[in-house]
């Protein structure tokens, strides 16, 4: 039945998991309830995409298991919105100034 939810609202989708499946973490259940926090990790993910594209290959690697290690972070905030918009901040400044570095054409 197409069409059946429109006009409906629909829960927030965050760019870097499904909010719709069974058994989210209680980061990730915060994050989807937050449109804030939805927000950031909108910005978080695609800002990351943008830094590896951007990034020599060998070069990524380092940016790679930064993010692993601050989705540990992350994770550990649980349903902490306090800890969980500041482990975004920090993140997203982290990885402004990863680009900042980022030799480009002049």
């Amino acid at each position: 039945m197409a069409g059946l939810g429109a006009g409906f609202p629909q829960p927030a989708q965050a760019a870097s998991f499904d909010c719709d499946k069974p058994e989210l973490a209680a980061d990730e259940t915060a994050i989807c309830a937050n449109r804030d926090l939805n927000d950031m990790d909108v910005k978080m993910v695609t800002t990351f995409e943008l830094i590896t594209g951007l990034m020599p290959m060998g070069s990524r690697g380092v940016v790679q298991d930064e993010q692993v290690e601050w989705l540990s972070k992350r994770q550990a905030c649980k349903a902490d919105l306090t800890c969980l918009r500041a482990a975004y901040t920090e993140r997203l400044t982290q990885m402004k100034s990863v680009y900042d570095l980022i030799e480009r054409p002049k």
